[in-house]
């Protein structure tokens, strides 16, 4: 009987709060706690209708940006909407006059894919997209592209290639694109990207590149996009990583071995709008290590083995940082003041971090915050003008309701019953009928009377259910530091701490007569000859 109400304790246990009264604005426009304004209208609708696949808002704002696309993805999608479009072909016709044909050509594209290519083909000069990707190409020789100018776009991807001389790109002036990912390079040569002036994208990824030179990204200075995912890098190159690359806008070093991360490496990458830094052993942050980042919209550093973070790490941040993924990390504490600047902040990931000393006023400053992730779903309390909190559930209570499902709604009420007017008809059947021993008469109505605080208890969280269904959130603080929540929790504590002791007397009462049943006859006490 005192199962799910034990399990309900412990849930409404781990978190006694104080309650936060403040408002969300949005385009100048104010709404209660736990309300949401249709874009710029007065309209306020609660936050169980914000992205539930309906539009309740006269203008739609209520299911717009739903995902959590700020940062990387949204800037990525500006920046193409600034490219010039796609040229559309109207003719399949080809304009290269020599090319393979193993390959396909449409104007001045070639496609040489999964071909068993062994070398770069001997092409027409006016090509301006190539494509080489799967084949079983080993080797770059100097001076292999040179004849091929006009080149934009170089795929190279999946192919055998370790080793590439140094003037290798030579004359591909034009170039914008290239990918040399999933190859087994171990080394590039000082300067091999040195006539790459007007490169935009360069791809690395899977490769063994353990070490970089510090001019190894000589001439790239329109680069803005640099990705070396999983290339098992040890180090940045010092004293400054960004020197040779002054347009930088991305950086992904996902999945490497960085340990070392100050301001001395990042001091020149002053265009950096998205550093990734996930999967990495970093284990220390320096306080100013993003003081030279005054663009940086988007960092993660999720999954690294940071144990603390300085204070003020993050202050030089405050005007660009949109994005913010430290989860995963073995962070001892989150200090109050770590996002206190952070007033531009969007989305906050703090996934798999115990946060011992949770407080509302860590993240109350964040106005702007509209995704937060937790590790644990009654964190969400702590930040409840946060649009959208994940986890938002954690099986038992939700964003919305205090108990989640219909089931456990139900159940509530008729444990609630059955525990109270089970246990009272109890108590009364006991003091009607003559008890053979008192003793245990009186223990088996106080352990009744235990268990019907246990059922009051019930009762008064299924009234709580219904009094804050479908706003949970809202009130949770207000509710959970209220008197009342503090006596029916003591009640249910009491209940549960008297009856485990009444029990285990009980059950050791019986263990003892069981095993020691005659422990009150004694020699002599009972003679057969003074009966006679």
């Amino acid at each position: 009987m005192n199962v799910p109400a034990v399990m309900l304790l412990i849930h409404l246990t781990h978190i006694h709060l104080k309650a936060l009264e403040t408002s969300w604005v949005e385009g100048g426009v104010r709404c209660p706690l736990g309300q949401f304004p249709c874009g710029n209208t007065s309209e306020c609708l609660p936050q169980v209708l914000q992205c539930n696949g309906h539009k309740d808002c006269p203008n739609g704002a209520d299911e717009r940006q739903c995902g959590d696309n700020i940062g990387w993805a949204d800037l990525f999608a500006r920046t193409l909407q600034k490219t010039n479009p796609v040229d559309q072909y109207f003719l399949n016709e080809c304009l290269l006059q020599e090319f393979p044909e193993s390959c396909d050509c449409i104007q001045t594209d070639v496609e040489c894919v999964e071909v068993s290519l062994q070398d770069v083909p001997s092409l027409s000069p006016n090509v301006t997209w190539l494509s080489l990707r799967s084949n079983e190409i080993r080797v770059l020789s100097d001076f292999v592209f040179s004849e091929y100018s006009a080149l934009e776009r170089l795929f190279l991807q999946n192919n055998s290639l370790h080793f590439i001389s140094k003037h290798a790109f030579s004359s591909l002036h034009n170039l914008k694109r290239l990918f040399l990912s999933e190859n087994l390079i171990s080394f590039l040569s000082p300067g091999v990207f040195g006539d790459l002036n007007q490169l935009e994208w360069l791809m690395l990824d899977h490769n063994p590149l353990s070490s970089l030179s510090q001019d190894t990204f000589t001439g790239l200075q329109s680069l803005m996009y640099l990705s070396m995912v999983n290339t098992s890098l040890q180090q940045l190159p010092h004293p400054s990583f960004c020197q040779h690359m002054p347009a930088l806008d991305w950086l992904d070093l996902e999945g490497n071995q960085i340990q070392t991360l100050n301001y001395s490496i990042l001091k020149t990458c002053s265009k950096l709008e998205v550093l990734l830094l996930i999967d990495n052993r970093i284990r220390t942050i320096p306080e100013n290590t993003f003081q030279s980042l005054w663009k940086l919209a988007e960092l993660d550093l999720s999954r690294n083995r940071i144990r603390e973070l300085p204070k003020n790490t993050f202050k030089s941040l405050s005007k660009s940082l949109l994005k913010l993924n430290i989860s995963h990390n073995p962070l001892l504490r989150i200090h109050p003041s770590h996002f206190h600047h952070l007033t531009h902040l969007q989305s906050l990931a703090l996934e798999g971090i115990e946060i011992a000393d949770i407080q509302t006023k860590v993240f109350l400053p964040m106005k702007n915050l509209s995704h937060i992730y937790f590790k644990k779903f009654q964190y969400c309390s702590y930040a409840p003008h946060v649009r959208s909190c994940k986890p938002n559930t954690d099986g038992i209570s939700s964003f919305e309701d205090l108990l989640a499902n219909m089931v456990l709604r139900v159940s509530v009420w008729v444990m609630a019953l059955i525990t109270c007017f089970g246990n009272l008809f109890v108590i009364g059947m006991r003091s009607l009928i003559r008890a053979e021993n008192n003793l245990h008469a009186a223990c088996i109505k106080v352990l009744c009377c235990a268990d019907c605080l246990m059922g009051v208890y019930l009762f008064f969280v299924g009234v709580s259910d219904v009094k804050f269904r479908g706003q949970y959130n809202r009130n949770a603080l207000l509710w959970m530091e209220s008197a009342e929540c503090r006596t029916i929790g003591f009640l249910a504590m009491l209940s549960s701490e008297v009856s485990v002791l009444l029990l285990t007397y009980l059950t050791l009462e019986k263990f003892l007569v069981i095993v020691f049943p005659f422990r009150n006859l004694r020699p002599g006490k009972f003679q057969t000859g003074k009966n006679c």
